[in-house]
């Protein structure tokens, strides 16, 4: 029997099913281990089947599942305030995805103009080379032919600013422009950092013109480039974020955390989730923030940072026919594969040795491996793509 059985053709999937795991390995039905260098696309930070987060899943489905947002639940109001302390910003809005999430964000800014009286203040202004997810709204502010193809019409009110060009964003900020949303790593396209000046004239043209700032931090937050929130590192406040992926470190939860120009903007019956903040994945978010406390992860990931971008700078000139300089931040690693050379058959070969990588936009391999990945694996990961690329393109 198939194992995508009757599953719907979503995904184009690899031909080996994954039945456990244990830190940063995976094992398929057959029984052979992988060395997991894509973390479930960065949302496994803390490794599979860690035990902090297993005893907090247990605990919390003996003793709550679900209770509906009609009443304050535990422990997702705890989750809350410690988003909140932990970011400095004032209210949370809990949801299911990182869609969601961004659909949220979304919904809140044109509310917040709105509320304001500025009734003509809808736009949304995204990025090129942007990715908010699959959902309608999401999809309008994703700068991807591919992923909008078929989907047509979209909702009206999105435009796009290039990335990384402070002068065109200063241009396109105006009095019809509700928010600017920015990823401040792109990821989907290929592992992009935002430049802190681009990030900073976002921030300033937000301010003189009356927009609001989000800051799109699904895949590079909860620490995956070194502090738990990715403005931090980039030293730009948003006046909102969101974040999903690794917050719960596998399982469905997303947030939206907004500021104080925007936290009251949602009135009851504005926006919900029947799932949103459900315990499970809640207790599982706060045993996250307590593992991750109690390992200093935002040290451990800036060394390991260190050591990947080293050995995948001497992989790069070692393979200069066929791969570019490797880009990125923290544990978050775009390498760009040359033309005609396919980054999905290094890829392929990868598995084939026991190593799990990503692909992204642009023809790119992309590496996020869980935040606990030691040093020795860092070697062997990069190690086996060696062999990965030499046995694919000489």
């Amino acid at each position: 029997m198939s194992a995508r059985g009757p599953l719907m053709n979503t995904y184009n999937r690899a031909p080996i099913t994954i039945v456990s795991g244990h830190g940063c390995t995976l094992v398929d039905s057959e029984g052979r281990q992988y060395l997991d260098f894509i973390a479930g696309i960065a949302v496994c930070a803390l490794g599979h089947a860690h035990p902090a987060i297993a005893q907090a899943v247990e605990d919390q489905a003996r003793r709550l599942v679900h209770a509906s947002n009609l009443y304050a639940q535990e422990p997702s109001g705890t989750l809350a305030h410690e988003l909140v302390r932990r970011s400095g910003m004032n209210a949370a809005f809990f949801c299911n995805s990182g869609s969601e999430a961004n659909e949220a964000a979304i919904k809140l800014a044109r509310k917040w103009a709105f509320r304001r009286n500025e009734p003509r203040r809808t736009t949304i202004l995204a990025c090129t080379g942007s990715f908010h997810g699959r959902t309608l709204g999401a999809l309008a502010a994703t700068d991807n032919a591919r992923y909008r193809e078929g989907f047509a019409p979209l909702p009206a009110g999105f435009a796009f600013v290039r990335f990384n060009d402070a002068a065109d964003v200063h241009r396109k900020v105006d009095d019809r422009v509700a928010a600017v949303l920015v990823e401040p790593v792109q990821g989907e396209s290929g592992v992009h950092p935002a430049e802190a000046e681009f990030l900073r004239a976002a921030r300033a043209a937000c301010d003189e013109r009356g927009a609001l700032l989000i800051f799109d931090e699904i895949q590079c937050g909860m620490g995956r480039i070194g502090p738990l929130f990715a403005f931090q590192r980039f030293g730009v406040r948003p006046d909102v974020l969101t974040m999903a992926k690794a917050l719960a470190n596998g399982l469905p939860i997303g947030v939206m955390l907004a500021g104080d120009r925007a936290a009251g903007a949602f009135e009851p019956g504005d926006h919900g989730s029947t799932f949103g903040g459900s315990p499970v994945p809640a207790a599982a978010a706060l045993a996250h923030l307590r593992v991750r406390d109690e390992l200093d992860l935002e040290t451990r990931v800036l060394e390991r940072s260190s050591l990947l971008f080293e050995k995948l700078r001497d992989l790069a000139a070692r393979h200069a026919s066929v791969l570019g300089a490797p880009r990125g931040i923290g544990l978050l690693a775009g390498i760009p594969v040359n033309d005609p050379c396919d980054a999905k058959a290094i890829q392929a070969a990868a598995r084939e040795r026991g190593l799990l990588l990503g692909t992204a936009g642009g023809n790119t391999l992309r590496i996020a491996p869980p935040l606990i990945v030691s040093e020795e694996e860092v070697a062997r990961g990069v190690a086996l793509l060696d062999e990965a690329i030499s046995a694919t393109f000489g």
